[in-house]
């Protein structure tokens, strides 16, 4: 798509259109998961078009919010996969819990940036994987505002709308570095995070924090960041966006305590000697999820 292109709507796209001619070397379960997910986060992207929100709730802190959208686009991206593969199981963030026999699993965000939508900021996005032997395998991330799907399975490369993508080796150094991070709900953990990103900030060329941390793993995989970092991510926040990060030519990691880091891999280890000089590999934000799911 040139700069003067209108773009496509994310409805309607097939594989093909979506991961590219690399889906003509899929193995067939690979080809039947993408396919799988890439329906799924249409049709939750189709909940979120236009969608009222008529209820809103908190989870763990007053600003860990939880609408009937959210729990909507997670009952379609159900529906798809129950219909397509029900032997598989499903672990959605906002309770969809369906054991499986099939090895596979999907984790499911229907719409990570919650409040980024109930404020009407145009940044949030749909976010399916799914994972064999507990590595994704196959992940899409529909971010409607833009109107792009990104898309990646293992093995095969990711795609932005069907056009292949890939970090931005090289670019940069990690003094000229632009980052991307996010902040927990609790006010301890926001509290701890702030001390470590004092510590960064001076050390990189700059810090971005737009509230979807599935779109901040695709941003580093199509270039628009050269690195992300966050603590605390849950599976159903990181599991397709590390995949597509991953398959662009980043170095991905969950390391310490649940810290996620993905970047170029000329920037990946001086990112890390940095995290964990600021004290973001300990954490002591307080309790959170179970992330051993």
């Amino acid at each position: 798509m040139t700069d003067t292109e209108s773009p496509r709507p994310v409805a309607g796209w097939s594989p093909e259109d979506a991961f590219g001619t690399s889906s003509i070397r899929w193995e067939p379960l690979v080809a039947d998961l993408a396919a799988t997910a890439l329906e799924a986060a249409q049709a939750a992207a189709a909940v979120i078009a236009g969608a009222e929100v008529t209820g809103v709730e908190t989870k763990i802190s007053a600003t860990d919010m939880v609408s009937d959208v959210d729990r909507r686009a997670e009952t379609a991206v159900a529906q798809v996969v129950t219909a397509r593969r029900p032997d598989d199981e499903v672990l959605g963030e906002e309770g969809t819990s369906r054991p499986g026999t099939s090895g596979i699993r999907w984790v499911v965000d229907p719409l990570d940036g919650t409040t980024n939508f109930l404020f009407s900021i145009p940044h949030y996005s749909v976010s399916i994987a799914a994972e064999r032997d507990g590595e994704p395998v196959a992940g899409v991330v529909i971010d409607p505002c833009r109107q792009e799907i990104w898309a990646a399975t293992a093995g095969y490369g990711s795609f932005v709308n069907g056009r292949r993508c890939s970090v931005a080796d090289g670019r940069s150094s990690l003094e000229t570095a632009l980052c991307a991070t996010g902040f927990g709900y609790r006010p301890e953990r926001r509290r701890w995070q702030a001390e470590v990103l004092s510590q960064v900030l001076p050390r990189v060329r700059d810090i971005r924090r737009f509230g979807s941390a599935a779109l901040d793993l695709c941003w580093v995989a199509g270039g628009r960041y050269d690195a992300y970092f966050e603590w605390g991510l849950n599976r159903w926040d990181r599991s397709a966006g590390l995949l597509i990060a991953a398959e662009a030519g980043a170095t991905v990691g969950v390391m310490g305590q649940r810290l996620v880091a993905a970047a170029p891999p000329s920037l990946f280890l001086a990112l890390c000697d940095l995290l964990e000089q600021a004290g973001a590999f300990d954490a002591r934000p307080g309790p959170e999820p179970d992330d051993s799911l």
